[in-house]
């Protein structure tokens, strides 16, 4: 059954869904946009146990606790190797490998903010093209994911989101 999409304009530590994607190095060091919001609100332990998982190949995605956070779990996809840079092919690869890890944990719900816009200097507009088109297409595959959640921090990206999302089903 193909999941529900949708978008929400919030913090996403603070999320209604099981899981939450952290939009990672290959190295997983936590230091400043959704990493840095996610280990400032869910604790040190969850750099802790990333980091010992890494490092691993860009495009990749490895899972954690959620130390403090209410999560089961939180889906680290390293979009950006150590340069902090990203692009198409890494974000595709990122989401498609955060999906596949949250299907194999047999998640329901997940949340994901978007990759590669702060840090890694990724233009929103094709951040949220990319994302959608990638999400969309994933649902025929999701066997127990029944809600993908897109995170957005701020107005802009909860618009290209929205255009994104209302150009893909039109």
């Amino acid at each position: 059954m193909p999941y529900h999409l949708e978008l929400v304009q919030r913090d996403i530590t603070s999320t209604d869904t099981e899981a939450i994607v952290n939009a990672a190095n290959n190295h997983f060091w936590m230091g400043s946009g959704v990493a840095g919001a996610i280990k400032r609100a869910g604790g040190e332990t969850i750099e802790q146990q990333a980091v010992a998982k890494g490092p691993v190949m860009t495009g990749e995605a490895i899972h954690t606790g959620a130390g403090e956070l209410r999560f089961k779990y939180i889906i680290h996809a390293a979009v950006m190797g150590q340069d902090l840079r990203t692009s198409d092919k890494l974000i595709r690869q990122a989401t498609v490998a955060s999906l596949n890890l949250a299907e194999k944990l047999n998640i329901r719900s997940i949340a994901f903010p978007a990759f590669g816009t702060g840090v890694g200097g990724f233009p929103m507009k094709a951040c949220a093209n990319l994302m959608i088109a990638v999400v969309r297409g994933y649902r025929e595959r999701a066997t127990s994911l029944e809600r993908v959640q897109f995170c957005l921090f701020d107005d802009y990206g909860l618009k290209m989101f929205s255009d994104a999302l209302a150009e893909a089903e039109a």
